[in-house]
C-alpha cells in the first residue's frame, strides 16, 4: 500500500479536500485504485452533533456513518463509497484507547499518547486503508490521507507525531507529503510573499516531517523567482513545487495537477513511474470545459435556515449543478431565510420580508433541504403552500417532505393546527411523529441512519420514471421523524400520493402531488449520492421542470439521462453535447448576491 499524506499550513480554508480529491481523482485516472481518509482533529466522535453553521453540512454515508463533508468531496471525485471508519477523529481514538485499556488489554502498562495513542492512530490508517471502497476486490493501490486543521494547531500534535511515524514505519518509497500552503500577495506592495510558507514547513519539519511536495495556494501563477525561493528555503525541488492558483471552477483543479506534472512527481516518489500509465483524463477536461460555457440559466429558491453558510447545504449544491449541466443551464441559486417569509418579519423588518418572497416569486423552482428545530418551520410551510398553488417546481428532502404534508393537511383537509410534534408535542394532528425506536435523551448516532430501501408503490409516477422504473431503490436516510402512517389514507384520499415506502409499507418515503407538473417530497437524501456524470434522478427532475425540460424526460426515459453513458463530443467551435446526459459539472454557481462557490 501507497500513502500520499496532503496537510495544510498558514491558513485553514485553503482547499485541502479539494486537493486531496483532485490528488485521488488524477492518481486514479494514471490507472491506480485509490480510497482516501480524512483525520479530523476534534474530540467530537464524528460530526453528527455539530452545527452547520460551524463546521458546514453533515455528510452521511451508506453505512449510517456521519462524516465531515470533505469525505462527500472524495465520493463525488473518485466515485467510491466510503466508510464511517475512513473519517478519523481524535474523540474515537481516545475512545478505542481508552475501551482497551478498561479491558486490562495493556497488561497495566502507563496509557500515555505516545506510543499507545500514536500506535493506534497508525494501527487504524492501516485497517482502513485496506478497505476495498470501490466495488472491487482486495485493497486500493494508494490511500490518500488529509489530515484536518493547520500544522503548529495543538490538538494536531499526536497526528503528526504518528504520521512522522508512519512514514517509517511503511518505509521510503511507500510514503509521500503534499503541503498545501499560502502565498499571499499584499496590495501594497504587490509581490507574492512567501515567508508564510517558509514558516509552515520549518513547523512542519521541526516536527518530523519532511514535505516531498509543495501545493500553493495564490491568486495567479507563481513567479519563477517565487518558486526558486521557495525552493532554496523549504528545501523541495522546483519542478515539485505546485501553484494552485484561482480557477474557473474547481473542475479545473485536477487539470492544473496534471498540466504542472504533479502526478509524475507523486509516482516518482512511490516509486510507481513504471506501474501507472499517463493520466487519461478526457472527460474530465471535456467537463471543466463544459462548465464555463453554460449561458442560459435556471434560478432555484433554497428555503433554508443555515443560508448564512453554503457549505451547510454543500451536498445541495452539488446535485442541484449536476442536474442544472444534464439539463444545459447555468445554475443561480437564490438564498431565501425561511425566517424571512413569516409574518413576524414583515412586522419586525418588511424590507427582509419583502426580499425573501421576491426572491422565491422569481424563481423558476424551489427546493427545501433537510434541517433541525423550529426556527423557520412556518416561513417553509408559506414556501411549500406558495409553489403548490402556483404550481412552481417543487422539491422537498426530509424536512421540506415533512413540511409538505403538514401543508397540505392544513390548506386542503382544513386541519389548521396539523403539526408535528417535533414542534407542537401536544397538537390534535400529528401529521409527523417521532419514530418508535429513537431516543430522545442521546443526540449522537441515534437517528434513522445511512441506506435503506424504498419500494415503489405506484408505477406510472414521476419518482418512479426518473428512477429509472426500477421496482426499488437505495437511497441514504438521516432522520428522527416521520409522517405519521395513521393519517396516510385521509391525506392520500384528498390526492396527495405516497408514491414510495419502506418494506414495512408503514415508512413514508415518497410523496407526490399528480395533479401538480412536479411536487416531490422524501423523506431520504438523494444528494448524498448525486455524481458529475450521474446527476441525482430527483434533482434532475427538479431542475429539468424548472426548465420546461421534464416531459421530454420522463418520455424519453431518465435512465438515459442519468447514467453518464453518452459522451460529449468534439466540435469544430468548441464542445458540443449529444443530448442531456450529466456528463459535464459545474462547480461555480452564481448566487443571487454574485459570489461564486469556490469549493
Amino acid at each position: 500500500m501507497k500513502y500520499v499524506l496532503v496537510t495544510g499550513g498558514v491558513v485553514s480554508g485553503l482547499g485541502k479536500g479539494v486537493t486531496a480529491s483532485s490528488i485521488g481523482l488524477i492518481l486514479k485516472a494514471c490507472g491506480l485504485r485509490v480510497t482516501s481518509i480524512k483525520i479530523d482533529p476534534y474530540l467530537n466522535t464524528d460530526a453528527g452533533t455539530m452545527s452547520p453553521f460551524e463546521h458546514g453540512e453533515v455528510f452521511v454515508l451508506d453505512d449510517g456513518g456521519e462524516v465531515d463533508l470533505d469525505l462527500g468531496n472524495y465520493e463525488r471525485f473518485l466515485d467510491i463509497k466510503l466508510t464511517r471508519d475512513n473519517n478519523i477523529t481524535t474523540g474515537k481514538i481516545y475512545q478505542s484507547v481508552i475501551d482497551k485499556e478498561r479491558r486490562g488489554d495493556y497488561l497495566g502498562k502507563t496509557v500515555q499518547v505516545v506510543p499507545h495513542i500514536t500506535d493506534a492512530i497508525q494501527d487504524w490508517i492501516e485497517r482502513v486503508a485496506a478497505i476495498p471502497v470501490d466495488g472491487e476486490e482486495g485493497p486500493a493501490d494508494v490511500c490518500v490521507i488529509e489530515l484536518g486543521g493547520t500544522i503548529g494547531d495543538i490538538e494536531s500534535m499526536p497526528f503528526i507525531e504518528a504520521l512522522g511515524q508512519f512514514s517509517y514505519r511503511v518505509g521510503t518509497g511507500n510514503f509521500c507529503l503534499i503541503h498545501v500552503s499560502l502565498v499571499p500577495v499584499l496590495n501594497v506592495v504587490g509581490e507574492q510573499k512567501t515567508k508564510p510558507t517558509q514558516h509552515s514547513v520549518r513547523g512542519l519539519r521541526s516536527l518530523g516531517l519532511t514535505p516531498h511536495i509543495l501545493a500553493c495556494r495564490s491568486t495567479t501563477e507563481l513567479e519563477e523567482n517565487v518558486i526558486e525561493k521557495l525552493s532554496r528555503f523549504c528545501h523541495v525541488p522546483a519542478q515539485n513545487i505546485i501553484t494552485l492558483y484561482d480557477v474557473s471552477n474547481i473542475w479545473r483543479v485536477p487539470l492544473l495537477l496534471k498540466e504542472q506534472k504533479a502526478h509524475e512527481a507523486i509516482l516518482k516518489v512511490l516509486n510507481l513511474t513504471g506501474v501507472a500509465r499517463k493520466p487519461v483524463l478526457g472527460e474530465w477536461t471535456s467537463r471543466a470545459q463544459l462548465c464555463d460555457m453554460l449561458h442560459q440559466s435556471v434560478r432555484i429558491a433554497m428555503v433554508g435556515k443555515y443560508t448564512g453558510l453554503s457549505d451547510s447545504y454543500l451536498s445541495v449544491l452539488k446535485a442541484l449543478l449536476h442536474a442544472s449541466v444534464a439539463c444545459h443551464r447555468k445554475l443561480i441559486i437564490d438564498w431565501v431565510p425561511a425566517s424571512d417569509l413569516e409574518e413576524t418579519t414583515a412586522q419586525e423588518n418588511p424590507d427582509a420580508y419583502k426580499a425573501a418572497w421576491n426572491s422565491l416569486k422569481g424563481a423558476d423552482g424551489v427546493l427545501v433541504p433537510g434541517g433541525f428545530g423550529d426556527r423557520g418551520v412556518e416561513g417553509k410551510i408559506l414556501a411549500a403552500k406558495y409553489a403548490r398553488e402556483k404550481k412552481i417546481p417543487f422539491l422537498g428532502i426530509c424536512l421540506g417532505m415533512q413540511i409538505a404534508v403538514i401543508e397540505f393537511a392544513r390548506s386542503v383537509l382544513g386541519l389548521e393546527d396539523a403539526n408535528s410534534t417535533e414542534f407542537e408535542p401536544n397538537t390534535q394532528n400529528p401529521c409527523v411523529i417521532f419514530m418508535p425506536e429513537g431516543s430522545k435523551t442521546h443526540m449522537g448516532g441515534t437517528m434513522r441512519l445511512g441506506s435503506r430501501r424504498t419500494y415503489f408503490q405506484i408505477k406510472d409516477c414521476k419518482s418512479a420514471k426518473l428512477y429509472g422504473n426500477k421496482s426499488f431503490i437505495d437511497e441514504r436516510h438521516r432522520h428522527r421523524y416521520e409522517v405519521n402512517p395513521d393519517m396516510v389514507p385521509q391525506l392520500e384520499k384528498a390526492g396527495l400520493s405516497f408514491a414510495g415506502k419502506d418494506e414495512t409499507g408503514q415508512r413514508m418515503e415518497i410523496v407526490e402531488l399528480p395533479s401538480h407538473q412536479y411536487y416531490v417530497g422524501v423523506q431520504f437524501h438523494p444528494e448524498f449520492k448525486s455524481r458529475p456524470g450521474k446527476p441525482s434522478a430527483l434533482f434532475l427532475g427538479l431542475i429539468a421542470a424548472s426548465c420546461g425540460q421534464l416531459d421530454p424526460l420522463l418520455n424519453k426515459g431518465a435512465a438515459k439521462m442519468s447514467n453518464g453513458t453518452s459522451a460529449i463530443a468534439p466540435h469544430q467551435n468548441g464542445y458540443s453535447v449529444k443530448h442531456a446526459n450529466g456528463n459535464g459539472s459545474l462547480d461555480g454557481v452564481i448566487y443571487s448576491n454574485g459570489n461564486g462557490l469556490h469549493a
